[in-house]
């Protein structure tokens, strides 16, 4: 999916929710520690399925590594997808059920004036945190290395 797809997604998003801004970086984003849920769930139910053979553990990694996504999805309280979007002074994010859809549900929109952002580095993944200066309220992200996800496009508009 292009970027200029996701940004007239996004955009008729807020459009639609009658919010009269612009934004120019859009990117496909997962809950902080989706993606170690993923692992963390394989591991223990390639263990798990070693009992059963060859195939148990084949299986046990599959339905571990989908059920580890869910529970650290679960538990950050965010849904497994969203679409994040940026403007010169708002951060908005969306629940996607897909990158080629309209956004579902419009989760926060974030002042970007007092928003400190810290943007750490994982293996597979770029960790993003928005943190309010002033309640040092906590949204945490995380970012996919893929190109089609576009987050480092995000990642770059909030170092401006």
């Amino acid at each position: 999916m292009s970027e200029d797809t996701m940004i007239a997604i996004v955009q008729r998003a807020l459009d639609d929710r009658g919010i009269e801004d612009e934004v120019s970086a859009v990117g496909e984003f997962n809950p902080r520690g989706h993606t170690g849920g993923l692992f963390a769930g394989g591991m223990l139910g390639g263990e798990g399925g070693k009992a059963l053979g060859g195939i148990g553990e084949a299986v046990g990694v599959g339905i571990g590594s989908i059920a580890g996504m869910h529970a650290a999805d679960a538990a950050s309280g965010l849904p497994e997808r969203m679409l994040i979007g940026v403007s010169g002074t708002t951060v908005y994010g969306f629940a996607e059920r897909t990158r080629h859809d309209e956004p579902t549900v419009l989760l926060f929109q974030v002042p970007r004036a007092g928003l400190t952002v810290n943007v750490h580095s994982r293996v597979n993944v770029r960790v993003l945190e928005l943190i309010d200066g002033a309640s040092g309220s906590r949204i945490e992200l995380e970012g996919n290395r893929v190109p089609v996800t576009h987050s480092k496009d995000i990642f770059e508009a909030l170092s401006e």
